[in-house]
């Protein structure tokens, strides 16, 4: 089973998927917990290069191959093999992401983002997607309240996360049947609860 998180930054969603990889491994599922960008040492040095403030000249097409790079390189090389291995493989974001970041915040034409992600991806969907949803104010609130400094994706305004947001709730419109929506307000262990019953009932399967 492949299960992804998305979200707005600070919503949850990496909480989320971590506690559901401990669950799970408490629980003697086989499992894997990936992020994206991330995963390999490729992609983890992509990731940097993604995030770094100083690169505040990046456009967003290039962010978004740059993405599809990394994630070209995680599917192939641990996303499909874990799955063929009987795994259970928790991503934090995935391409879902891109349609909202790149296409809904960074105006990047829909149908061109869809067709690169299907490429990067492999045709591969997730079984189950975890929108955690809260709002760009709401996620604003809470990274003030963590930290200093934020990193280049974490430094855009608040026009652009409202884009982005409105993005995840369209993608999770168009994708009900593996599309599931969690208030991000909830506590930590509630959100955890529905997650864990959602999974549950369909490995029990």
């Amino acid at each position: 089973m492949f299960i992804t998180f998305e979200g707005l930054d600070f919503s949850g969603k990496s909480t989320q998927a971590k506690l559901l990889y401990e669950y799970l491994k408490k629980h003697k599922v086989k499992c894997i917990l990936l992020r994206e960008p991330g995963g390999t040492a490729i992609s983890e040095k992509v990731r940097e290069i993604i995030l770094d403030r100083e690169h505040i000249e990046m456009t967003p097409l290039t962010e978004f191959m740059l993405f599809s790079a990394s994630r070209s390189q995680l599917v192939s090389q641990v996303i499909k093999p874990h799955l063929k291995k009987g795994y259970v493989v928790i991503c934090d974001r995935y391409y879902d992401s891109s349609i909202a970041y790149q296409s809904f915040g960074g105006k990047m034409e829909l149908n061109h983002v869809l067709q690169v992600n299907n490429i990067a991806a492999g045709g591969l969907v997730p079984d189950i997607t975890f929108l955690i949803e809260i709002t760009p104010k709401a996620a604003f609130a809470r990274a003030s309240s963590r930290r200093n400094s934020k990193d280049r994706m974490e430094n855009k305004n608040t026009a652009f996360y409202n884009k982005v947001y409105k993005g995840f709730k369209e993608i999770a419109a168009k994708n009900r049947k593996r599309y599931t929506v969690i208030n991000g307000t909830l506590s930590i262990d509630r959100i955890h609860n529905i997650i864990i019953s959602i999974v549950n009932k369909k490995l029990s399967k």
